[in-house]
């Protein structure tokens, strides 16, 4: 199976709305649809959930921190239990709207600082790996760290996941900004196919760094999304 393109969406709330899910959503492979807690409510997830049917688009749940006001990117102090009871709750609520579709959940894919938090933290990762062990789907993750590291030893399936909208420091590590920032499009889908064809991430000063790419993410709040997700969505049909 070849390289996938997803993206983070389904993140409007109530009158307020974030991305441009109608014009991302032929686009895609795979939808990461918010659940309620740092984006989105039941008429959102039902509008995403119903988008993604129509356009053959695979579904999976995008849980965030409980923290609308910050769009769940701002780190919390979570036990391993509250971790997994968070997911659970967020999935499930998901997983409502995808049997009225008749869809099957794809994938558990944290949102912002909880997806940071899963690659720094041990009883974090546990959590999620708990969680996404009841619904019995991947993981999406980062290479080089513990989501990589934990959810591979508990035995639960994960897709490695790369970056097209958003920086790396030297390490490879991500670098988390409250808002995202638009990003060239043709030098977004170099690097992808550079992660995809020889391992290389690109850091935000030009050196490389070692990455896996199964999966590549694209944010529907990046300004120019649609732009980056056509870009990449070309280059990895060349590559193929």
């Amino acid at each position: 199976m070849g390289v996938t393109l997803n993206c983070d969406m389904g993140e409007s709330f109530g009158l307020y709305r974030i991305g441009d899910d109608e014009g991302l959503m032929p686009i895609i492979d795979v939808a990461n649809v918010a659940c309620g807690f740092h984006a989105s409510d039941p008429d959102h997830m039902q509008i995403a959930v119903k988008s993604a049917k129509a356009n053959g688009v695979k579904v999976g749940s995008h849980p965030g921190l409980p923290d609308l006001q910050g769009f769940g990117r701002r780190a919390m102090r979570m036990s391993r239990e509250e971790v997994r009871n968070s997911i659970v709750y967020q999935t499930g609520a998901l997983l409502g709207f995808l049997r009225a579709e008749g869809m099957e959940l794809h994938h558990i894919k944290p949102h912002g600082s909880l997806y940071f938090m899963a690659m720094e933290q041990e009883a974090v990762a546990h959590g999620v790996c708990d969680a996404a062990e009841i619904f019995g789907v991947p993981l999406f993750g980062m290479t080089g760290t513990l989501h990589e590291k934990i959810y591979q030893e508990r035995g639960v399936p994960f897709k490695a996941e790369f970056y097209a909208d958003l920086d790396y420091d030297a390490t490879g590590k991500l670098i988390l900004t409250r808002v995202h920032d638009a990003k060239d499009p043709v030098e977004m889908a170099e690097r992808c196919v550079r992660a995809i064809r020889d391992g290389k991430g690109t850091a935000e000063d030009g050196s490389f760094f070692p990455v896996r790419c199964e999966t590549i993410c694209v944010h529907s709040d990046t300004p120019n999304a649609i732009e980056i997700a056509s870009a990449v969505r070309d280059a990895i049909a060349q590559w193929h």
